[in-house]
């Protein structure tokens, strides 16, 4: 009886998925009122948490926009929602099937229709900031000049809002990604680390130290492995900018959008 229960799941779970022999045809076959609203009801149970409701981005992109850069077309973002983007934090939609997975591309195509997110603050002057008294440049890259140890910026406004990229400049801590790591290595001959980590296993660990050079250990090797749960490298700007600067800083953030 327990393996019929088995057997039974295992084929419904499969039923519920794409087939991956499915032929993506080029327009969306499911873009009827009845598909936005239940593509809808699919987005806030699934995708809200890390877009935001409307689409606004957060954790995940921005997809209030005319142009996705992963998913220009419908094809596109089909196969995004049921693949994911590799070696970002997009997982793949499996647990949805072809027909809910076309209903939940009908409703992000339809956050793109939205109108734009408005932004206080002065862009020209974000720049200036940037590069001076915030020195962001040290840290993070922007359009192939800047630091490694933080995260790119070269196309932060099409993947953040601007409520997430004014969390990130005044408390770091509160937007990390759920993997990231602060730790301090200390080696048995007394050399001390304090970096991010790179990659982790039950017997090595790799560290990008705040200078942007990357460490190799064998954890057998280290004195001591502190890990800072929850501390970010990145300092708050809070009491350094003023509140008109955040809001420029933000604005100039937003505004990189890459090639877009």
């Amino acid at each position: 009886m327990r393996l019929m229960c088995l057997t039974l799941f295992v084929a419904l779970t499969a039923m519920a998925q794409v087939d991956p022999e499915y032929v993506v045809p080029k327009k969306n076959p499911f873009a009827t009122a009845a598909d936005l609203k239940n593509g809808q009801q699919l987005f806030m149970g699934q995708c809200a948490r890390c877009h935001g409701s409307k689409g606004e981005g957060g954790r995940g992109a921005v997809l209030a926009q005319p142009r996705l850069r992963h998913a220009p077309d419908d094809e596109s973002l089909f196969v995004v929602i049921r693949d994911g983007i590799k070696g970002t934090e997009m997982p793949g939609g499996y647990a949805l099937d072809t027909r809910e997975t076309w209903q939940l591309a009908a409703y992000v195509r339809s956050l793109g229709r939205m109108a734009p997110e408005k932004i206080a603050g002065d862009p020209k002057h974000g720049q200036e900031l940037y590069a001076t008294k915030g020195r962001c440049a040290q840290c993070h890259i922007n359009g192939g000049v800047g630091g490694s140890l933080g995260p790119e910026l070269t196309e932060i406004g099409a993947r953040r809002s601007a409520a997430h990229l004014r969390a990130a400049v005044l408390d770091p801590a509160s937007t990390l990604p759920e993997d990231f790591l602060q730790l301090r290595a200390v080696t048995k001959d007394g050399q001390t680390i304090t970096g991010v980590r790179l990659n982790e296993d039950t017997f090595s660990i790799q560290v990008r130290d705040l200078s942007g050079g990357i460490h190799s250990f064998q954890k057998a090797d280290l004195k001591e492995l502190q890990r800072d749960t929850g501390k970010s490298p990145m300092p708050s700007f809070r009491g350094t900018l003023s509140t008109s600067e955040v809001d420029d800083l933000v604005a100039y953030l937003v505004s990189l959008r890459g090639n877009q």
